[in-house]
């Protein structure tokens, strides 16, 4: 029997471990995985290459209108969960330094470009069977998703995460530089005046700080799998 339980809704901070469980929750429901987190990057990317402050809402807004951005099933065998094309550019590990981070949240609090961006994201999860990650997915993409979580650890383990990921790809960085780019960030998705960071009334919370992948997507699917069970009683 198909499950009642086709959009899956996960948010939390940055490295908090949610696209990595998302992934694998997807993989094992063969859902579709889809990190909106993605397209907000790509935009701080493509700003920065066009030397566009990400603050500059005009300006930033320009590029998002012409920018294209792909994300494609990948070929590569370096830890990727999918491709990101930017203008044609594979840009996967770029969206992920510390300069986009620092950058991102002036187009993530950017409501012109989130109105641009959510459309696309409220069509994939329509057609269902969908497993999609972001920080307002439960919140403002998806409020009717059949299943919500929150998904988020503390900010000194976020940063260990995020600094041992660029040590495996060759990206230089600086524990400490991580560490407060992340409590910034925090501080700047929470408080933002459109679409802030928080988990939905509804959501389930789950603290990645001390458990393993494994462990977390095992609970997700118990309480896939109970709400779904409530849903025939």
């Amino acid at each position: 029997m198909e499950s009642s339980i086709s959009r899956i809704a996960i948010d939390g901070p940055a490295s908090s471990g949610k696209s990595t469980v998302g992934h694998r929750l997807a993989i094992a429901l063969d859902y579709l995985y889809f990190d909106t987190g993605v397209l907000y990057r790509a935009v701080t990317w493509g700003a920065l290459q066009h030397g566009v402050d990400t603050n500059d809402t005009e300006a930033a807004l320009d590029v998002a209108k012409v920018l294209s951005i792909e994300v494609v099933p990948s070929d590569y065998d370096d830890g990727r969960k999918n491709t990101v094309l930017v203008d044609g550019t594979d840009a996967t590990w770029e969206l992920h330094t510390p300069n986009v981070d620092a950058n991102v949240s002036g187009i993530a609090r950017n409501a012109a470009i989130r109105r641009l961006l959510i459309d696309t994201q409220r069509d994939i999860g329509a057609a269902g069977r969908v497993v999609m990650i972001g920080r307002d997915i439960g919140t403002v993409v998806l409020p009717d998703a059949d299943i919500k979580f929150y998904v988020t650890a503390s900010a000194e383990e976020r940063a260990n995460r995020r600094y041992a990921e660029h040590q495996r790809n060759g990206v230089e960085s600086d524990y400490a530089e991580i560490l407060a780019s992340i409590k910034a960030r925090d501080h700047a998705d929470m408080n933002r005046e459109v679409a802030p960071l928080v988990a939905a009334d509804d959501a389930y919370i789950i603290d990645t700080s001390d458990i393993g992948i494994a462990e977390v997507v095992a609970e997700m699917q118990r309480l896939i799998a109970k709400q779904h069970d409530n849903s025939h009683t």
